[in-house]
């Protein structure tokens, strides 16, 4: 399955997600950057309120764009089952791990200050939370996102995201009330693959996506913050 862009992909999966419209105790919380289109097209569809969740990847040593884990803006540290293998490859790996934290930490911060502005995260507990992103590929910030709700004590997780490959997500399935996907590839490449329009998401979009959210009459758009 190819989508034409985020939006269309967050249009298929609100047709599988009718039974939370109106939903009073239901919140979407979106990955950023790519994942806030998505959120925001489902929080229209579905008149339910958007925020954004923050987890940044941790590169390998020698191959940033491949995650071996990733940390969650609560401080959650989630590492993926090869990293030991990887890390212990590189004879400071305990040193790069911590530097990696940390400045990941810092750039959580940053967009925690600019995409909220201030606002602390709407309170969790007893809700369902739809976790979304445009898609996943080794699932690292996925998984660390969920494992960090988990804690939070949130009523019911639904994750939703239109592509992955299978085996990222049956291990995100396995940690989710509800997985709800689009698309399987066996022979999945990378997710802007399956996308014809996958440009890339900056913060001023982002920031833009979440004012919209805010200022949605409360009659589209049901249960306050918190």
């Amino acid at each position: 399955m190819i989508f034409r862009d985020r939006q269309d992909a967050a249009r298929l999966l609100a047709n599988r997600l009718t039974r939370y419209r109106d939903d009073s105790s239901a919140l979407i919380l979106a990955l950023p950057r790519g994942g806030v289109p998505v959120g925001y097209t489902l929080s229209e569809a579905l008149r339910i309120p958007l925020d954004v969740f923050i987890t940044r990847k941790i590169g390998a040593p020698d191959n940033p764009e491949y995650a071996i884990g990733a940390v969650a803006e609560d401080g959650y540290v989630y590492l993926n089952p090869e990293a030991q293998a990887v890390l212990d490859a590189y004879s400071s790996s305990m040193e790069f791990l911590e530097e990696a934290i940390r400045v990941q930490k810092e750039e959580i911060a940053r967009r925690q200050d600019l995409y909220r502005q201030g606002r602390p995260l709407p309170k969790l507990t007893d809700r369902t939370v739809l976790l979304v992103d445009d898609g996943v590929a080794t699932g690292s910030t996925f998984l660390a996102s969920i494992e960090a709700l988990r804690a939070r004590d949130v009523k019911r997780l639904v994750a939703a995201v239109p592509v992955g490959p299978p085996e990222t997500l049956r291990l995100i399935g396995a940690k989710v009330d509800e997985l709800v996907v689009l698309s399987r590839p066996e022979l999945f490449v990378a997710v802007g693959n399956y996308y014809i329009d996958f440009r890339q998401v900056e913060d001023t979009e982002v920031v833009r996506y979440l004012a919209k959210g805010a200022a949605m009459p409360h009659d589209r758009v049901c249960g306050a913050r918190a």
